[in-house]
């Protein structure tokens, strides 16, 4: 069965039906801009590959065979749904809508990106969200997301997805102001050894906390009065004053402002920084409703960071 299968024969259709409609290949080829040779070659073609006439040629005009009108229809419709399909794509990309597709950081996403949902939702109204709250490594080609914000300690490693780093973040010592009134303010790293700390076991060096300040490097192994795998929980703990806890200064910044927890050992940060990354499928065309997306992430958290 003859298919319809690259832009050959998109050329030898068009020129069918430009024939058929003009009457003559003079004619046609005055409206493709193309030579009346190529015009008529490009049928010969196609009428070899169908195995019909599809024209009656004479010295003064062409006309379609009976089978060649009824292939002409045909094609006509083809034609006329692949031009609307066209228009529809054009206006859909003006006009973003749709369906985007999140994967986000649990305590990352209910932080910094629930928040930024309703003023979006509300200024693109043909844009929908479905939202996906995990700290698993999501597969965004395989599950069909749109886009996946990831927050780590170096560019995703995948070289066939697209990464838009957004913001950059450090890991840092926090405690309540009324823990460290209670207890003594640490003056050198060693000096974690004698309070109580609250520990991430999801933390890359754990159960280390290694810190580095002005090139200086040093790695405490805390006693901990509480471990956990929830960042929000061991902050929520630091915050009533159970003792000092290391987290990222996106995390701990609400509490910071608020004057709801202190930097311990200001200065000394986890020994690598991090960064919040958007990460795309791999193609170089991003749709208009991912791209806002991104676009409204990136403000929102640049109007909010603190470091």
């Amino acid at each position: 069965m003859q298919e319809f299968s690259d832009l050959a024969d998109l050329e030898e259709l068009t020129t069918l039906v430009a024939v058929a409609e003009a009457g003559s290949f003079t004619a046609a080829a005055q409206v493709l801009g193309r030579d009346p040779s190529v015009l008529s070659r490009r049928v010969s073609q196609l009428e070899q590959r169908l195995g019909v006439r599809l024209l009656s040629r004479t010295t003064r005009r062409v006309a379609l065979t009976e089978v060649g009108a009824l292939y002409a229809r045909r094609v006509q419709g083809v034609l006329d749904e692949l031009a609307s399909a066209s228009r529809e794509a054009s206006d859909y990309a003006a006009t973003p809508q749709g369906l985007v597709r999140v994967s986000l950081p649990l305590s990352f996403g209910r932080q910094w990106i629930a928040p930024v949902l309703p003023a979006f939702l509300a200024e693109h109204p043909r844009i929908r969200i479905e939202l996906k709250l995990t700290d698993r490594f999501v597969d965004l080609v395989a599950e069909g997301f749109d886009v996946s914000i990831r927050v780590a300690a170096g560019k995703p490693r995948d070289s066939s997805l697209t990464a838009r780093k957004i913001a950059s973040y450090r890991n840092l010592l926090v405690a309540s102001p009324g823990y460290l009134a209670a207890h003594g303010t640490p003056e050198v790293p060693a000096d974690l050894m004698r309070h109580a700390c609250l520990g991430f076991t999801g933390y890359t060096g754990w159960p280390d906390w290694p810190l580095r300040k002005a090139g200086r490097r040093e790695t405490v192994r805390p006693t901990c009065a509480l471990v956990a795998d929830s960042t929000e929980v061991l902050l929520g703990a630091a915050i009533e004053g159970a003792g000092i806890t290391f987290t990222a200064d996106w995390l701990a910044g609400p509490a910071l402002r608020a004057g709801a927890l202190v930097e311990v050992l200001p200065g000394w940060s986890g020994k690598e920084s991090g960064g919040v990354y958007a990460v795309l499928p791999p193609g170089r065309l991003v749709p208009a409703k991912t791209r806002l997306f991104v676009d409204a992430v990136a403000r929102a958290i640049k109007a909010g960071w603190v470091h």
